[in-house]
Formats: structure tokens, sequence, C-alpha cells
């Protein structure tokens, strides 16, 4: 039985369904998943959300006894009052997914009990979109096939990959689950910079959003790696490299300003889960 059969035949607990929670469940349906095999806990449910009632979905209803895996997409900040409920849950074949930030397995597991299989994952925004990276891990009572069927689940918003342990998720959020704002403030900057040197803005900000996509979908889809591909953009003496020389000053370029900013998100991080 694979990790779809495996939760149609027992059933799925999405707490939270904002825009994560939504984008992972319309996934899931996608990709044929039953409407009736999910029970979704949200106080503010979107009409989106409870259009999909009509169609078998299980809203704010009495759970299952022994649902395959219960999805934990709340903010943090929802947790106290949010986690109380499923702990009935806990301590015997239900997989707990949390893609919610800052949470430690720790927590969870003071929630729902030592011998409980939690999986922590960190998805980030693209997801919406289906372009997401998920990376997770688990604690020890987390199996193999529970490690399957969380990869399962997570890819229907995009790539998953898998950590050595919790250590590693504070620079994970760093770099990728808060990366896409990093991303989105050079689209801003590269567009200010054009219309500061006499662009209109609207046209700008055109150039500057498709260069930035379209460089990231050439570094995912060529077979050079990102520094073979800005050589290979670069001209010596050109404008590329005059531009060059300013970002990749070791002082005052991209690299420590990054190192800095991602050192920065991921202390935050830490702090958080304390």
């Amino acid at each position: 039985m694979n990790g779809l059969e495996l939760v149609a035949a027992r059933g799925l607990v999405l707490l939270g369904c904002g825009k994560m929670g939504s984008a992972m469940l319309a996934g899931w349906l996608e990709r044929g998943l039953a409407p009736g095999a999910v029970w979704v806990i949200d106080p503010r449910p979107s009409d989106w959300l409870q259009g999909l009632v009509g169609t078998g979905l299980h809203l704010n209803d009495e759970l299952p006894k022994d649902p395959a895996i219960v999805l934990i997409a709340v903010k943090p900040q929802m947790m106290e009052t949010a986690l109380p409920a499923l702990a009935p849950l806990g301590g015997g074949g239900t997989l707990f997914l949390s893609v919610a930030a800052g949470t430690t397995i720790a927590h969870y597991e003071s929630v729902f009990g030592v011998d409980t299989p939690v999986i922590r994952a960190m998805p980030n925004t693209p997801a919406a979109i289906g372009r997401g990276i998920t990376a997770l891990t688990g604690n020890a009572c987390a199996s193999a096939a529970d490690m399957d069927l969380a990869e399962t689940l997570l890819s229907a918003v995009g790539q998953t990959v898998r950590l050595e342990g919790e250590h590693q998720m504070d620079a994970v959020t760093a770099v990728s689950g808060s990366g896409p704002a990093y991303v989105f403030h050079l689209i801003e900057t590269l567009a200010a910079a054009g219309a500061a040197e006499g662009l209109p803005p609207d046209l700008a900000m055109t150039l500057a959003r498709a260069t930035v996509a379209g460089a990231g979908a050439l570094a995912m889809e060529a077979a050079e790696d990102p520094a073979q591909l800005r050589v290979n953009v670069t001209s010596p003496g050109g404008t590329t490299a005059a531009a060059l020389a300013v970002l990749m000053d070791e002082a005052t370029g991209f690299p420590p300003l990054l190192k800095r900013a991602v050192k920065a998100a991921a202390d935050r991080g830490r702090e958080l889960g304390k």
C-alpha cells in the first residue's frame, strides 16, 4: 500500500488550512486523493475550503479514531490552543508531520508522547505554485515508511530533501525557508536601480522579475553549476564584470552580506525554538 492509498484508507487530518495548508491540500486532491479521506480543522475556513465540503471533505468534524497522519500547518502562536485537542491521537500508529516554523520535535513529543512518530518539515512559499522545496527530519519513532509517507505528501508542492537531524533545521530555515524573501528583495532593489538609471519603473520591474525568474530556471535546468553560469555570462572587461566587481567584493558585496543575513535568520530561529 503506497502513501496515498494508506491515507485514503485511514484518513488524513490537516490542522490549519492557510496558504501552505491549502497549497498542499490542492496538490493532494490533484493527485487523486478523495476529499472524503481528509479532515480539516480550521476556525476561519476559506470559501474554497468550504466549497470542498460538498465533495465529501470533513471540515471541523469529529476526527477519525486512527488516522494515518496528522499534518500540523498552524502558526506557532496557535500551537498552545490547537495541539491539546489532538493529544488522544498520540502514542499510536498515527504519524504527526509538522510544517510549522520554530516548534521543535521535543515540544510535539511533550504533547503527544515520546512514543509518537513525529516528523518536522520546513517548506517555503513557492510551494503555493508547486515549486517549493521542503527539508524534513524525524524523531526516533519515525520509521522509514513514515519518512516515505511524509515525502509523498510534501512532494505535492515541490522537491523534498532529508536532513541529518533537527540540528540543521535552523540553517535550512535561514536559507530556503526565508530565502524567497531575499530573492523578492533582490527583484525590488534591481528594479529600483534600473529606474535610477533612467528606466520607467514599470519597465524596470518587468525586466527585474523576468531576469531573476529566468536565471533561477536556468540554474535549475543547466548542467553547469551557478559559478560556471556566472562565468559564462561575464565577458572580461565588460559590463557584467564591472557590476560583479561590486557585488563580489569580499568586504562589502554579496558574500559577507548574505553570510550575515543567513546567520541572523538562523540565530533568530534558534531563539524561537527555545
